[in-house]
């Protein structure tokens, strides 16, 4: 909502922006792309253009390990928007960072408070499958982060916490049920719900065109392109990407999804009702 935000920059004038703001439920933003798209890589771009234009110094965007070789609509929607945000640094006043998030423990949605919530209920807990991995950050590492990257930055980075290896949710789940002094699959039982459409066994912190380069603080790296992009064809190309979300033109969108997104397959991870 442009005219709510520009109110509310009006009347504050903020010097950072922390733009936490994004629909990030995969299962449901495979049923409904579009909105996925317009809210997560549309609403950045509105952020963004009225941070520039409103003067603040530094815009922080809360990306997701989902970006990288995405698998899904959610995290094509915040690679679109880490792109845009890495176009605009350098070029402007306003100071562009971007941190990538693994799944922090006890946010809204995250698996450890639904976990509690089945052993709580006697069982049974719900995994999706065994061999289902994930990358995990506390609450207080996430805001760390944050705050780090927006001290040190200079413009158009991307932030990412070493989290150690990725945890089996299986193993977590036996884990959890042990700390309430009851035994797996005796006490409470382990179900199995299949991996719901775009979801991916494992997630990646990098894909295969970034390095990782230490930073002044430990635990904290930042990514370096391997190649250079060509900074005037990517921001042709998603100025085509927001006309073709804005006119529902699918066939132009898939074309240029698959330049940003190569393993793009719209059969596979597009499953709008809208689509004609």
């Amino acid at each position: 909502d442009n005219t709510t935000i520009s109110g509310v920059f009006k009347k504050y004038k903020p010097e950072v922006v922390f733009h936490a703001a994004a629909y990030k439920h995969v299962p449901l933003m495979q049923l409904n792309p579009e909105a996925a798209l317009q809210n997560n890589f549309l609403g950045t771009k509105a952020l963004a253009k009225l941070s520039i234009s409103s003067g603040v110094k530094k815009f922080v965007m809360l990306s997701t390990d989902k970006a990288v070789n995405p698998g899904n609509i959610m995290g094509i929607s915040k690679l679109l928007s880490e792109k845009y945000l890495q176009t605009l640094s350098k070029v402007r006043d306003t100071v562009f960072i971007i941190v990538r998030f693994g799944n922090v423990l006890g946010s809204q949605g995250s698996v450890v408070p639904i976990f509690q919530n089945q052993i709580e209920s006697g069982g049974p807990v719900v995994v999706t499958h065994p061999k289902m991995t994930r990358f995990f950050m506390t609450v207080t590492e996430a805001s760390q982060l944050v705050i780090q990257a927006c001290v040190m930055s200079r413009g158009g980075e991307i932030y990412v916490l070493d989290m150690g290896k990725p945890i089996s949710i299986l193993e977590l789940a036996k884990n959890m049920i042990k700390l309430y002094g009851l035994e797996p699959e005796k006490d409470i039982k382990i179900t199995y719900s299949g991996v719901r459409q775009g979801e991916k066994f494992a997630e990646e912190l990098i894909n295969s065109d970034e390095k990782l380069i230490p930073t002044d603080f430990p635990s904290i790296f930042v990514t370096r392109n391997k190649s250079k992009e060509n900074r005037e064809e990517i921001q042709n190309l998603l100025f085509n990407i927001e006309k073709e979300i804005q006119l529902y033109d699918y066939k132009n969108l898939f074309k240029d999804l698959k330049k940003i997104v190569p393993n793009f397959n719209e059969k596979k991870m597009w499953s709008s009702k809208l689509q004609g």
